[in-house]
């Protein structure tokens, strides 16, 4: 009867559980708790946590393909907006020949030194979006390299089966898991793995999600490399990572 009282004192309101935002926090609670109606609410506060953790993380890949969406709308308005400046100025008479009293050159004809040829456009962000793409892409052969089970070549396929996303991640935190007991067979969980331990210790938001990425033949390179793109920032700001340029 004693124990009984000493561990009734000791318990937790659902209130003081629902104000827990650790996930592993709660599973030491539930682990070491022996009370059916402790062990219960436990429970139910960590369906509830989980539950806020996959609606956070809804409403980040939203937010995050929405930023992408305006992204690529802005690049287009501005390509479309040098192109009108460029047909203007084409448009444009040489004031030169008109102050002279000169007609224009006829069409066809070469023109003068006034009407020199329209400005050519700046070549767009492409090229260096493609370089800091191509960086990204040897940074994670780099840090990967030493792996078994890993040749990445490409933000796609290479990605499709987790083992490259633990392997990433492993790299910075050995002490997570344990690599080796890894089955490629076995995406889901291990894309779980690898963003779970990515968002807990490196602070990264998981914007891929395990179960879409388990029903794409292969991931979307764009979204993966967000999502590296974002791991990389975190690293930094943490100082795992030391960079002059920012990716």
């Amino acid at each position: 009867m004693e124990s009984k009282t000493d561990a009734g004192s000791g318990s937790v309101s659902s209130e003081e559980l629902a104000a827990i935002e650790d996930e592993e926090v709660l599973n030491k609670m539930l682990d070491s708790a022996t009370d059916f109606e402790e062990r219960r609410m436990m429970r139910a506060a960590l369906r509830e946590l989980l539950k806020k953790k996959r609606d956070k993380r809804e409403q980040d890949r939203g937010s995050r393909q929405q930023d992408l969406r305006q992204q690529g709308l802005g690049r287009g308005a501005g390509t479309g907006g040098a192109v009108a400046v460029g047909r203007a100025s084409m448009n444009q008479q040489p004031p030169a020949n008109r102050a002279a009293g000169q007609t224009s050159p006829p069409a066809g004809s070469p023109a003068g030194p006034a009407a020199a040829s329209a400005p050519k456009c700046p070549p767009a962000a492409a090229p260096n979006v493609k370089n800091v793409k191509q960086m990204l892409l040897d940074w994670c052969k780099a840090k990967t390299e030493p792996y078994e089970g890993v040749d990445i070549r490409n933000f796609s396929s290479s990605w499709k089966d987790g083992i490259a996303f633990c392997a990433l991640v492993h790299r910075f935190f050995p002490d997570a898991f344990e690599y080796s007991t890894l089955n490629p067979n076995k995406p889901r969980d291990n894309f779980q793995l690898a963003f779970n331990t990515a968002e807990r210790l490196a602070g990264c938001p998981p914007l891929l999600d395990a179960d879409d990425l388990v029903r794409m033949k292969e991931p979307d390179w764009k979204c993966v490399y967000t999502y590296i793109q974002e791991f990389y920032r975190c690293l930094v700001e943490k100082g795992l990572v030391k960079t002059k340029k920012r990716v």
